[in-house]
Formats: C-alpha cells, structure tokens, sequence
C-alpha cells in the first residue's frame, strides 16, 4: 500500500471515528436518556392506573366507611363538641373506675374543612382501670384520636398510676360555618 493511500485512509478513519464520536453524543445518547425516561414514566402511570382500578373496586366499601366515619365526627357547635367529648370522658370515667383529675381543651383551626379539638386529660388509679379507660376511649365511634399516652407511677409499689393523655377530636366544618 502507498503511503499516500494509507494517510487518506487514516485520515477516512479518523473523520469516520470523529462523526460517530458526535453522532453518539448528540443521538444516540439523548436518545438513550429519552428512552429511560419514558420507560420510567410508563411504569409509574401504569401503577397509577392499577391503584385508581384498585380505589375504584374499593369505592362501596371507601364510601361507606367515610359516611360512618362523618356521621361521628363531633358536632360543628364547639360548645356542643366539647360537651359531648367531656360526656365521653366522664361515660368511660365510670364505666372503668378511673379518677379523671383534670381536662383542658383547645381548639386548633388547621384548615378551612375542618376544625380539631385538643384535649389534654389526666386521670389516676390502677393499671387496670386505666388500661379500661383507654380501651373504651378506643373503641368507642367518636372521631377522637390518641395522640399521646403517658402512663407514671404515684406511688412507690406502682399500684397507683397517672395517665396523661393527648387527645384530638375531629370537627367537619360546613362552607356556612363560622370557627371559632
């Protein structure tokens, strides 16, 4: 081979490796980015789509459970709300033997739909009236939520125990209701 042939042949190689070097970092990489990007997108709206197929058997039993759940919700009145809730309190007071010794409730407007009130309760007695206090303030339909629970002893044996409790009721606010 001449050597005035072989430097046309480098010099064909070289413009060959310099066009494919740029056809690969201006098509063919983007492109490979694109097509990740879209596969990654088609996975994530498939899962969309499989949780709104999932929701949409689920409405019946969805709905119905919103509906019992609206229907306990406390009262818009707030006078009315904190006079049910302490009812509440005083109902699983006697039912379970418990000594409530003091209750402070606050209202907190977090959003327009809704309203909570806060209640900070403490009662005394053994660990198994207390643990019955608990258990029917749970189990009871009434849209209150255990926030915190704080059980210490009062005496040296641990017979005699204080409960503080933090709890928050749940308050619907129609558009035609004022807050407090």
């Amino acid at each position: 081979m001449k050597i005035e042939n072989r430097q046309q042949l480098l010099i064909a190689l070289t413009i060959a490796v310099g066009v494919l070097y740029a056809a690969d970092q201006v098509v063919i990489e983007p492109m490979f980015g694109w097509w990740k990007t879209r596969a990654k997108t088609v996975t994530e709206l498939r899962a969309q789509v499989k949780n709104g197929r999932r929701l949409i058997q689920r409405e019946a039993g969805l709905r119905s459970r919103w509906s019992q759940m609206r229907t306990n919700t406390l009262p818009e009145n707030p006078s009315l709300a904190e006079q049910q809730t302490l009812k509440a309190f005083d109902s699983w007071a006697r039912e379970s033997g418990a000594d409530v010794t003091g209750i402070t409730p606050q209202w907190n407007n977090d959003s327009p739909d809704y309203l909570t009130l806060n209640c900070r309760l403490e009662a005394a007695g053994d660990l198994g009236t207390l643990s019955r206090f608990v258990y029917d303030l749970e189990k009871d339909p009434m849209a209150l939520k255990l926030e915190t629970v704080e059980l210490s002893a009062r005496d040296t044996t641990g017979q005699q125990l204080t409960l503080d409790l933090q709890i928050s009721g749940l308050v619907l606010v129609s558009q035609s209701q004022s807050k407090p």
